[in-house]
């Protein structure tokens, strides 16, 4: 399941710390790339491929912060939930009145994240959520099955954006009553001509968990092993120029 890394044991990695991992789309990639991965999610998740704390994930961060403990880990990931801003709460649902209160946690996450002194990101889909898009991935650029563009605000160190692949066709799905066939599948929702749930994992390239909600939400694996395996050059570049 596991790609070959760089990196062989898991002593020689370094630690990073994955927070509000739901499933772990991004916690494999990270793997993949060369790091040992922890999480923390406050909800159950049994198909997480890593050791993983259950809990507040600012709260945990909190935590590790004020016992010193954070500093085991090389690297911080987060994914806080900002629903409040996502496209699909600003757009469709608000308009038809649709879903209810949202948080937005992007804010109290950056603060801790720059607490600890440590290189993140910070993770969110499009929409209206405060923060830098310092890079932009997107399916096509790993020719996965999905477009599922994600933006990421890089803390205490750059890397240079990819430039954004043209997409092949259309994503597949009913529009306005209307079906439409192309090369990507729609990872949200059910109904309307969505995916199965072998097409979804073949499409994200996650085949450790089936449950469908954990699909929608999750990450394509392929991101972050871009990203760790950018990060990992940086430090690769400053140990050779010391």
């Amino acid at each position: 399941m596991t790609q070959p890394t760089d990196i062989r044991r898991d002593d020689e990695r370094p630690l990073l710390l994955d927070l509000f991992s739901c499933a772990g789309g991004a916690a494999m990639g990270y793997a993949r790339a060369g790091f040992a991965v922890r999480g923390c999610d406050i909800a159950h998740r049994p198909n997480y491929p890593f050791a993983y704390h259950r809990g507040d994930a600012l709260a945990y961060l909190a935590h590790l912060i004020a016992t010193g403990e954070i500093e085991r880990f090389a690297f911080v990931h987060a994914s806080p939930p900002c629903q409040d801003k996502c496209s699909l709460t600003v757009g469709t649902n608000r308009s038809q009145g649709w879903g209810g209160n949202h948080v937005d946690l992007v804010a109290p996450t950056r603060a801790l994240l720059d607490e600890t002194g440590l290189p993140y990101v910070i993770e969110q889909p499009n929409g209206r959520a405060e923060i830098r898009k310092d890079l932009t991935l997107c399916g096509e650029m790993f020719r996965l099955g999905v477009i599922r563009h994600r933006n990421f605000e890089l803390g205490g160190w750059t890397t240079r954006q990819p430039v954004h692949v043209p997409h092949r066709g259309r994503v597949r799905g009913y529009r306005h009553g209307r079906f439409y066939d192309g090369p990507y599948v729609a990872a949200y929702g059910n109904g309307g001509g969505k995916p199965t749930v072998p097409e979804l994992q073949t499409a994200l390239g996650i085949d450790w968990t089936d449950v469908r909600e954990e699909l929608t939400e999750a990450i394509p694996p392929a991101y972050s092993e871009h990203i760790g395996r950018a990060y990992l050059a940086t430090r690769t570049t400053v140990g050779v120029a010391a």
